[in-house]
């Protein structure tokens, strides 16, 4: 065998393995510690999705910080880039393992999108960084020792590995290995790719060429002209088009439409397949095709905004996101520059990601007082698409423009119309209608969900509504300690929506209610009149409700509901080991826990059976479906809620006995705990 045959050069597949292992194994930690962190911090703040959108931003700007430190230290040379990059690898270490440090926890009243972020950067800042630089850095640096080798495929390879850490969380790891098990088998491995990083960049340090910025070289005679400011904001634009399409799509679907478990990790999942087709090779972007399905499907994600049907509004959706995302990005690899500016490249791709996610995460929810963010993101991807026509095809893509922007502010104003009141905060967005027929009736409704409502007119106003019955499971309950237990009770609340609670207060009855919304407390003050209606002492504590308690003296509560339930959306943090335990803290010996069961993809019942097991407690179901939306009583709502108590005598009381229901156990259900809890054992 000759030298030559023998070199590593002869053998391009051989040498590509350290650098396609590292870079592999880098994607792949760099979205497993996504959820892994998200989890961790969720409970924190009140289990809002924006806790996942504000991440997000984080997760888009240390990527972005990650592809400018691999663009900047080129300038360096290799060996000093090499060796300040071992340096940091092997500093990096010193912060794991990544466990979220519980003097983050909120005490109410701070800005929670400033503290998430300090929160994660604190805690895996380091170590996500110099991840986050691995595919930019080992691209250069394969190209600078192999220069005939264009390592462009090596960034297909990054997002498949993404794609698995995203897809493999929820179904193979999050099933079985709680939260802290987690974060220490990610820091272990962490270390593991420290140590293979660390090697293959020394490792890259042989045979390396000293390529500078436009200028030529033995290895490379012919001297490359650096891209036009025009060309990287064209990089940067297609880049931000794509994010901002994903978080808008991803905020329209599970905010307006649905807020089903995972339903966000599908359109996470398309924006990365996208990166893996256009990048891994040119025959999977046909440009023509491409270009005359979005032709079809912006206009018709427009037109469909104000629908609220799950099934076909998400089939539009992310079949127009994928389009979208591969238009956006299989034109970024048809504008591949030269590997000589490859990490100023991948620069533009981090900044327009990052610019993508600051504005639908943190400026959209300060300037539009609803969720807008797809009707906007659609007129742009509109005009993206026009204006990267030519000639007569340019009158087409005016006309895909005109059509999606009309559509556009057309479901703007279906969004917004019969609205009285529209308020947005990191929570979410409330709005307030007015129904004038059969009877006056205003509502509140978060999202697509109505949280509560009240009759007009001064004989019908503090009337139970809604989800809140006279034959709803909280109306049977007060009925029977009226009866039972006469004297003065301690009612909490975790949860405020109108108030409606309210309603059933006595003379000398004490309710306490916990909203982690300042936007819900004041249109519950302001549009409503249950809170100073009632005839019991009314307080309400800003914060999220189970910190809350956490920090309280035993409140002896006789009930205490848990009903911050945000649309369809269960944050899991209230349905917990730990979280019953701090319940029943708070309530008498014989006082009752009363869980908000419905929803339309989560079965409840089995996880609170289990909780309540667990604590010598009795769970039982009742369910309620009024007349609702025929005759007179349109105002109440078909509505399951569970009693939790050791009362089994009041579970005997004329009010109850007839409706109350077992709960059958799930032998096979694990107790959901704080580390450990999986939304996939009890979807519907």
């Amino acid at each position: 065998m000759s030298v030559a045959a023998s070199s590593p050069e002869a053998h391009p597949r051989f040498v590509v393995l350290p650098y396609a292992g590292t870079i592999f194994l880098s994607a792949f930690l760099l979205f497993l510690v996504q959820p892994i962190i998200a989890k961790q911090i969720l409970p924190w703040f009140g289990g809002s999705s924006a806790v996942w959108t504000t991440a997000l931003v984080f997760f888009q700007s240390t990527l972005l910080a990650g592809y400018a430190y691999a663009d900047l230290t080129t300038r360096l040379g290799v060996r000093r880039q090499t060796l300040l990059h071992i340096g940091l690898l092997v500093l990096s270490l010193a912060t794991l393992p990544i466990l979220a440090s519980t003097d983050w926890k909120p005490r109410g009243d701070e800005e929670p999108i400033v503290r998430i972020l300090l929160l994660l950067t604190a805690t895996i800042g380091l170590p996500y960084f110099l991840l986050s630089t691995t595919t930019p850095l080992l691209q250069s640096w394969y190209w600078r020792r192999f220069s005939a080798v264009v390592p462009y495929r090596l960034f297909a390879l990054s997002n498949f590995a993404s794609l698995l850490a995203l897809l493999g969380f929820p179904v193979l790891l999050e099933p079985w290995f709680g939260l802290i098990e987690l974060g220490w088998a990610w820091s272990i491995a962490y270390g593991a790719f420290a140590l293979l990083c660390a090697a293959t960049a020394w490792a890259s340090l042989k045979n390396a060429r000293e390529f500078g910025y436009g200028r030529a070289s033995s290895a490379t005679p012919i001297a490359t002209p650096a891209p036009s400011g025009l060309t990287q904001l064209t990089w940067l634009a297609l880049a931000a088009m794509a994010s901002i399409m994903l978080l808008a799509v991803t905020n329209h679907i599970t905010q307006n439409i649905a807020s089903v478990p995972f339903l966000w990790v599908l359109p996470l999942s398309i924006y990365l397949g996208s990166f893996v087709l256009t990048f891994d090779h040119p025959r999977w972007y046909q440009r023509a095709v491409f270009i005359a399905a979005l032709s079809v499907l912006a206009p018709t994600m427009a037109w469909l905004i104000p629908s609220l049907e799950l099934k076909p509004a998400a089939s539009v959706f992310f079949g127009g996101l994928f389009v979208a995302c591969m238009f956006c990005h299989g034109e970024l690899a048809l504008m591949k520059p030269d590997p000589r500016w490859l990490t100023r490249f991948y620069l533009m791709l981090s900044l327009g990601g990052a610019i993508g996610a600051v504005l639908i995460a943190i400026i959209a929810p300060l300037v539009l007082p609803g969720y807008f963010e797809v009707n906007i993101a659609l007129i742009l991807l509109a005009l993206t698409l026009s204006l990267r026509l030519r000639g007569a095809w340019r009158l087409i893509g005016l006309a895909v423009f005109t059509v999606t922007a009309f559509f556009s502010v057309q479901g703007a104003q279906e969004y917004s119309r019969n609205v009285r009141v529209m308020e947005r905060d990191f929570y979410g967005v409330v709005r307030t209608r007015d129904q004038p027929d059969p009877a006056p009736y205003r509502s509140m409704l978060h999202g697509g969900i109505v949280h509560g409502g009240q009759l007009l007119g001064d004989e019908f106003r503090n009337q139970p509504s809604d989800y809140f019955g006279p034959s709803s499971g909280y109306g049977r309950l007060f009925e029977a300690l009226n009866t039972s237990q006469p004297q003065p009770r301690r009612v909490g609340i975790i949860g405020l929506g109108a108030g409606v609670l309210a309603s059933y207060g006595r003379t000398g009855d004490e309710f306490t209610f916990y909203e982690i919304s300042p936007r819900v407390i004041d249109i519950a003050s302001d549009e409503f009149t249950f809170l100073r209606d009632s005839a019991a002492k009314v307080q309400v504590v800003l914060g999220d409700g189970r910190l809350s308690l956490e920090r309280a003296a035993p409140q002896a509560y006789d009930i205490l509901a848990i009903d911050a339930f945000a649309g369809d959306s269960i944050p899991m943090h209230l349905i917990t080991r730990e979280a019953m335990a701090l319940y029943v803290r708070h309530v008498k010996p014989n006082g009752v826990i009363v869980f908000q069961a419905t929803n339309r993809y989560i079965d409840l019942m089995p996880v609170v059976k289990r909780l309540a097991s667990e604590v010598g407690m009795q769970a039982v179901l009742v369910s309620d479906v009024p007349g609702f939306k025929t005759g007179p009583e349109y105002w109440l709502s078909p509505t399951d809620q569970i009693l939790v108590t050791r009362d089994k005598a009041l579970l005997q009381a004329d009010s109850l006995r007839y409706v109350v229901t077992p709960i059958e156990d799930r032998a096979r259900l694990p107790t959901f705990t704080d580390a450990h809890h999986n939304m996939f054992r009890v979807l519907k």
